[in-house]
């Protein structure tokens, strides 16, 4: 365990660091998991090939497939700017599917894998560990602002409605 997180300001003025700033470029990285040549996924148990004389391959998990998606377009996504950083973060996806195609019953990796996404800055925890901040744009969570999801209901226009 790396310890807890440095504070985001410091004790000294002498240790006040200048963190470095990333923000979105609105460009998706990497490459599409779903790209990758067939033979990149292990093989399905035999028992759950159609045909029992053509070897069959798993397919990305949907977990996964959207977890890389969001990698692919987060602002950490503007530091993975070699192939290297891709196949890293490619290992590390493997791992993510295998752990969900387990159902839960194989997390060894779990450890693996959140070191593996702290390097990245993962979390706030693990980019003030990396002096990284992460700029959004004004407009995307403006502040005061009422949240509104198209499946979410307004409480006061629905008490409004009902004549509470």
């Amino acid at each position: 365990m790396p310890g807890p997180p440095p504070s985001e300001k410091r004790s000294r003025a002498r240790d006040n660091v200048q963190r470095d700033v990333i923000r979105n470029d609105g460009k998706v990285g990497g490459f599409d998991l779903r790209d990758l040549p067939e033979d990149f996924l292990p093989l399905k148990p035999k028992s759950q090939w159609e045909d029992p004389e053509q070897s069959e391959r798993e397919e990305w998990h949907p977990a996964t497939l959207r977890w890389w998606d969001n990698w692919r377009t987060s602002p950490q996504a503007t530091r993975m700017v070699t192939d290297v950083d891709w196949d890293y973060m490619l290992d590390t996806a493997l791992m993510h599917h295998r752990t969900w195609m387990s159902g839960g019953t194989n997390t060894e990796r779990l450890a693996e894998i959140r070191i593996r996404l702290a390097s990245f800055g993962a979390t706030y925890a693990d980019r003030l560990r990396l002096r990284l901040e992460v700029e959004l744009p004004p407009e995307q969570h403006p502040a005061g602002a009422k949240g509104h999801a198209n499946n979410v209901t307004d409480l006061d226009a629905r008490r409004a409605a009902l004549g509470a």
